[in-house]
């Protein structure tokens, strides 16, 4: 059975998100984890990969089930080897576990699937005519993501939330103030699980598109 990476920018195994990809992958490959951040201490993550001022922020999981807050150019080398890795084990098909934006990131003969490349566009398509609201998981990253959106005509109502906790209260306020105000939410991180979609659908009556769920099924076609 031919096989497909999936890098995290946190740990692996990703318990939390490899079953909504192992779903759509069954008996058409076999998934391969690796994260950026394996091996590494809390303490040694905060030292080495933590945000300073101006950096590109980002969030994810250890195993452990909790969450760090990362530098995007402090990780990206790390996870430009994690790649080079599993091209030299012999994976072709890379999946990236997170909807941030990574500049110059490249693989020699992997086809490397990257979310930031495939959801603005597909959000554009999906939301013409329509109101968008977009879950991110920290308040520091929706100036970032504004510009990732706007090259595509987007202009998202944004909302903040973690997707490490469903807490149903943080929920609840977070979607508050898009109350009337959205007309489809878009979870813009692959950390967000199948349950916190149905919870989101659940509290708005709206449709909600999960990151991980809309990448995990291209993947699958793409291996099929």
């Amino acid at each position: 059975m031919r096989k497909v990476g999936m890098i995290t920018i946190g740990q692996a195994p990703r318990q939390d998100i490899a079953p909504i990809v192992e779903k759509h992958l069954a008996g058409r490959a076999e998934l391969v984890q690796a994260g950026v951040l394996d091996q590494m201490t809390k303490a040694e993550i905060a030292n080495k990969l933590a945000p300073t001022a101006g950096d590109y922020v980002l969030t994810s999981r250890l195993t452990s089930g909790e969450s760090v807050v990362l530098s995007r150019e402090r990780i990206q080398p790390i996870l430009q080897q994690k790649i080079a890795d599993m091209e030299r084990s012999g994976i072709r098909n890379i999946l990236l576990l997170c909807t941030g934006v990574f500049p110059g990131l490249r693989a020699e003969q992997a086809f490397l699937l990257e979310p930031d490349r495939i959801i603005p566009p597909m959000a554009a398509i999906m939301a013409k005519g329509r109101r968008l609201g977009v879950l991110v998981p920290l308040a520091e990253q929706v100036e970032a993501l504004r510009e990732k959106y706007a090259p595509h005509g987007l202009e998202p109502i944004f909302a903040v939330v973690s997707p490490f906790a469903l807490d149903r209260a943080a929920y609840q306020a977070a979607i508050e103030p898009l109350k009337d105000k959205v007309d489809v939410l878009l979870m813009d991180c692959m950390g967000y699980t199948e349950e916190a979609r149905e919870l989101v659908s659940e509290l708005t009556g709206l449709p909600v598109v999960l990151s991980s769920a809309f990448m995990a099924k291209l993947i699958a076609e793409w291996c099929s």
